[in-house]
């Protein structure tokens, strides 16, 4: 279980580490870094705490299943940590999709104007 543990600890390190790296090397914009950096700390507070650690077990109710419960309970709000984020993530790509979309209609649709203003302005010029 220490194992487990150390491990959680180094990768929510490491996590928050590169998101910070990222965020200065403006890679990845702070709104977004701060749902991974809550999700590095919340990692590192559960794989560092074991009275917090065991109170989330007791709180959805696997700390009966033994000294198993620990590291169970670490990877599932991990997991759930990281399936939160990566929903906000699929909403904004969702939403600059569509935004890409209707922008590209407009500027079609200013292109056919501009290509008829051209004609217009070409047309008297030959007459």
């Amino acid at each position: 279980m220490d194992r487990l543990l150390n491990v959680m600890t180094a990768f929510s390190v490491l996590l928050i580490a590169s998101v910070l790296s990222s965020v200065r090397r403006a890679h990845i914009r702070v709104e977004y870094s701060v749902s991974w950096l809550i999700a590095g700390l919340v990692m590192l507070i559960l794989s560092r705490w074991m009275a917090a650690l065991d109170w989330v077990a007791d709180l959805v109710g696997i700390s009966q299943t033994g000294p198993a419960a620990a590291p169970l309970v670490l990877l599932m709000v991990t997991g759930t940590l990281f399936m939160i984020v990566l929903y906000r993530i699929s909403l904004r790509i969702s939403s600059l999709k569509d935004s890409n979309i209707a922008l590209a209609q407009r500027l079609a649709i200013l292109e056919f104007h501009l290509g008829s203003l051209n004609e217009k302005a070409k047309a008297p010029a030959t007459d």
